[in-house]
């Protein structure tokens, strides 16, 4: 179904329409992705954040460095690193140079938990109705939208 039946709604330009569109389908993805996070006691945002950790592994990375790169920038990235310290997924701890500087490294367990959630998200993907060569044709056009 399209996005004009899916919403019952008329648009005044194409544009606007794709970016109804757009914001539609990223509220559909995380509603269906949400389930998949709740089992294991998680956010899609810790997810990101153990993500972005396990990229970085072996080496720890800071809290600055996690903000940057985030999918979802408006979160309160202390409340959820706490969480995940709490689940024991990551580590956090002074930098031994600089005192002031957080570090955060994630754990066994949390490698493991990325793992597990990962391969749930990938029988999720299984499911969209788009080929290799059109997820990356979308993809290009979504970054073609953002360029500057």
């Amino acid at each position: 179904m399209g996005i004009k039946e899916e919403i019952k709604s008329k648009f005044d330009n194409n544009q606007i329409m794709a970016t109804v569109n757009i914001f539609y389908t990223a509220n559909w993805l995380r509603d269906i992705s949400a389930p998949i996070y709740k089992k294991y006691g998680l956010l899609s945002q810790h997810y990101n954040i153990l993500r972005i950790v396990r990229g970085s592994n072996p080496k720890s990375v800071s809290p600055g460095y996690i903000k940057e790169v985030m999918l979802d920038k408006g979160r309160d990235l202390t409340r959820l690193v706490d969480k995940l310290v709490k689940l024991k997924y990551v580590e956090r701890k002074l930098c031994e140079t600089n005192r002031r500087k957080m570090e955060i490294k994630i754990t066994q367990s949390g490698l493991e938990i990325v793992e597990v959630v990962e391969k749930a998200m990938d029988q999720l993907y299984k499911g969209y109705k788009l080929t290799e060569k059109e997820s990356l044709e979308l993809s290009n056009l979504l970054d073609k939208l953002r360029a500057k």
